[in-house]
């Protein structure tokens, strides 16, 4: 009789799971076997594939646009996540430890709430150079004006400011709700032995967060890695390729040269390489082990 109810319950199983397996197959798993095949040929669909081996691919190893686009993407990477898991720290750290207000927490998610385009039109508006708000107020103080999607100094950075003020919010309550995992306990004997806050956040806080911040961290990641919206809205790559993120690059090789097999093939090799810096980043965080027993 127990294996009987131990088959039913695997059949009821796979019933419920039948709906997310089919959208899956549906709606990743077929576009990803068309985006394998399609980076094999040369296509802008104009005309029927046609099947190139790994052409495409040789041509990526050697085209310096490319590797740029992952350069400037890496340096993006580096501003935003940095920025961004140390604000949202300093933030989940302060609700934690001091208030637990349920209006706070919402205001805290309502830039991430906001669409990306909206978002991105709304700072392209307040740091336009001879417009914006923000240049206006440095006027006055006779600070001049900042070319802030001009300039190839401030571009980059100016884009990652946008999306860390975007998503720190929303960073910050998933850190906040791994915070309330750790137990109560652990503060009130630290604090009666006589440790401080940050000797509290570095030997109690940050030890058991680690789950918790590695999934932020690769969440980050991925999301960094796929940019588009802000740089699509504000400089569109520029100035001088400086904002020319891999997304961008493979958004203008599809569809503004049409060139569909090569930007099949530049999104194949992005993948590939999210997955292994998924995989070396889960690693060294050691992502499924706690320090919590």
């Amino acid at each position: 009789m127990r294996v009987k109810r131990r088959r039913d319950d695997r059949r009821a199983a796979w019933w419920f799971l039948a709906p997310v397996l089919l959208g899956f197959a549906v709606f990743y798993g077929y576009p990803a076997a068309r985006g394998v095949w399609y980076s094999l040929t040369d296509y802008s669909m104009l005309n029927t594939p046609s099947y190139v081996g790994a052409e495409n691919y040789a041509k990526l190893a050697s085209d310096g646009q490319f590797w740029n686009a992952l350069l400037v993407t890496a340096w993006y990477v580096v501003l935003n996540i940095g920025s961004q898991t140390l604000l949202a720290l300093g933030v989940a750290t302060l609700l934690h430890r001091l208030t637990r207000s349920v209006v706070l927490r919402a205001t805290l998610l309502l830039p991430w709430l906001v669409p990306n385009v909206t978002v991105g039109l709304l700072w392209m508006w307040l740091l336009d150079t001879n417009l914006g708000f923000v240049n206006h107020l440095l006027a006055v103080f006779d600070a001049g004006p900042v070319g802030f999607f001009t300039d190839q100094t401030w571009a980059m950075p100016s884009i990652a400011a946008i999306n860390t003020w975007a998503y720190t919010g929303y960073t910050a309550l998933l850190l906040y709700a791994g915070m309330l995992q750790i137990p109560q306990y652990l503060y009130e004997g630290a604090a009666i032995d006589g440790a401080g806050e940050w000797r509290m956040f570095r030997g109690i806080t940050l030890p058991l967060l680690r789950p918790v911040l590695a999934l932020v961290l690769v969440v980050s990641l991925i999301g960094s890695f796929q940019i588009f919206d802000t740089v699509a809205v504000t400089t569109k790559g520029g100035p001088v390729s400086a904002t020319r993120v891999i997304y961008y690059y493979i958004y203008q090789q599809a569809f503004t040269y049409f060139h569909m097999g090569y930007a099949a093939a530049a999104a194949i090799c992005l993948a590939l390489i999210l997955g292994v810096l998924t995989a070396v980043q889960m690693r060294l965080l050691r992502a499924s082990r706690s320090d919590l027993a």
